[in-house]
């Protein structure tokens, strides 16, 4: 009985060999990036299979696609990981709140909601929209401005109230 998988030919021969001239390399941005050896390793096994298989690779430069999807893919599993934790956040905190912690994270909100009324025109408008569960693209679009120009003033408005929030915490 013949084999159906094709015979490896020089050109995918000759790319992995090029592939592998950037492993040690690629191996150590993942490893600077990720805590975990094994994650760092599959990271770089992706991305070498990724090249492998990308039909329109260009050859010079396969040290900077290297580069990109490696970190894309540090990126993606510290997402993960971030997503992961807090799950188990909420997780827990939904196991282990007591009628202190409820009444703790009631006045925590309560607080927060009167500091959103001393923020001005856009930055309000914005958190608002998103405490409503509106996206902050769907709010550009309704506003008619740019995606930019709406989450510009959601990122200044979240900085104030944090700022507001560690300024109540030590004054």
């Amino acid at each position: 009985m013949q084999s159906t998988a094709p015979p490896v030919t020089h050109v995918a021969a000759t790319r992995w060999s090029l592939l592998l001239t950037h492993r040690d390399r690629i191996l150590r941005l993942a490893r600077s990036r990720l805590a975990d050896a094994q994650e760092a390793e599959d990271c770089v096994q992706e991305a070498l299979l990724r090249a492998a298989t990308f039909r329109n690779l260009d050859e010079n430069r396969i040290g900077p696609f290297l580069t990109t999807v490696t970190l894309r893919l540090c990126t993606d599993v510290h997402r993960r990981d971030e997503r992961h934790r807090r799950l188990l956040r909420a997780t827990w905190m939904q196991q282990a709140a007591g009628p202190e912690e409820q009444i703790c994270a009631a006045y925590e909100e309560a607080w927060v909601l009167r500091q959103v009324e001393r923020l001005a025109g856009r930055e309000q408008e914005v958190i608002l929209a998103r405490v409503n569960g509106i996206s902050t693209r769907e709010f550009a679009s309704r506003l008619g401005i740019s995606d930019k120009a709406a989450e510009s003033a959601f990122t200044r408005a979240r900085a104030r109230l944090r700022r507001w929030y560690e300024e109540s915490l030590t004054g």
